[in-house]
């Protein structure tokens, strides 16, 4: 199986700019034999919590929300699975969410951020529930956002419950956030025997200047694949799962 990682810098706050994106990189994915293609955190609309909160439910998402269709159409016809991260809609307030769609166009999961971080709590972000597995292929998946990385139980639970990939949606920045990414991902692959895929953004994204880099580790924590820290693309690795 081939998995993909999409780095690129999201347009503040414009959800169908970035849908448009995402659709591009869905069918280069399909092109380069790729069965799943995943986006970084808040990829749909930057990392733009202040404006994200103050629109009230205008930059809110669903997985149906008509402002993803083109990246549902994209999947349907490129026939490969999307992970698409943006600010979710929930009772109990806005989310960080990753939708995931299936090479039919479908969706397949939703997980909402459970360890949101101090800022994104005073911004007004609720932490979410639940693991939101999915299979593809027969191979399972699991989740995390960013700092859920940081808490190694995260990857132990998707280990325990029979995953073989876990995905992270992540914004990592230049200089301590790269240095981070190189010192967690590789002990999450490692300590658990996951293969580990970090989507993360490149350029400007909020406050933070995000360092690229996404990437894919093997189980013995060994980098499949490495994006560069300057520029926008798709990286990819064919995972062995035998």
């Amino acid at each position: 199986m081939i998995i993909a990682a999409a780095q690129f810098t999201a347009r503040p706050c414009d959800i169908e700019a970035n849908a448009a994106r995402m659709a591009a990189f869905v069918t280069e994915a399909g092109e380069r034999g790729a069965a799943l293609v995943v986006f970084a955190e808040l990829a749909v609309t930057g990392y733009e919590l202040d404006a994200i909160v103050a629109a009230g439910d205008g930059l809110l998402l669903d997985a149906g929300d008509p402002r993803l269709a083109p990246v549902r159409e994209a999947c349907r016809a490129a026939g490969v699975a999307a992970v698409v991260n943006g600010p979710g809609r929930a009772a109990g307030g806005p989310t960080i969410s990753s939708f995931v769609y299936g090479p039919d166009g479908a969706p397949l999961a939703r997980y909402d951020k459970v360890h949101v971080t101090e800022t994104e709590r005073a911004a007004g972000f609720v932490p979410g529930a639940g693991e939101g597995r999915f299979t593809l292929d027969g191979v399972g998946f699991g989740h995390v956002i960013c700092y859920d990385a940081h808490f190694p139980e995260c990857a132990a639970r998707a280990a325990a419950d029979g995953c073989r990939v876990l995905v992270a949606s992540s914004l990592y920045g230049r200089g301590g956030g790269a240095r981070e990414r190189m010192e967690i991902f590789p002990a999450l692959a490692r300590d658990n025997g996951l293969h580990v895929l970090l989507a993360n953004h490149y350029g400007p994204s909020g406050p933070y200047d995000a360092c690229g880099l996404s990437a894919v580790w093997a189980p013995d924590g060994s980098v499949l694949a490495e994006g560069p820290d300057a520029g926008e693309g798709l990286v990819t690795a064919e995972l062995s799962l035998s």
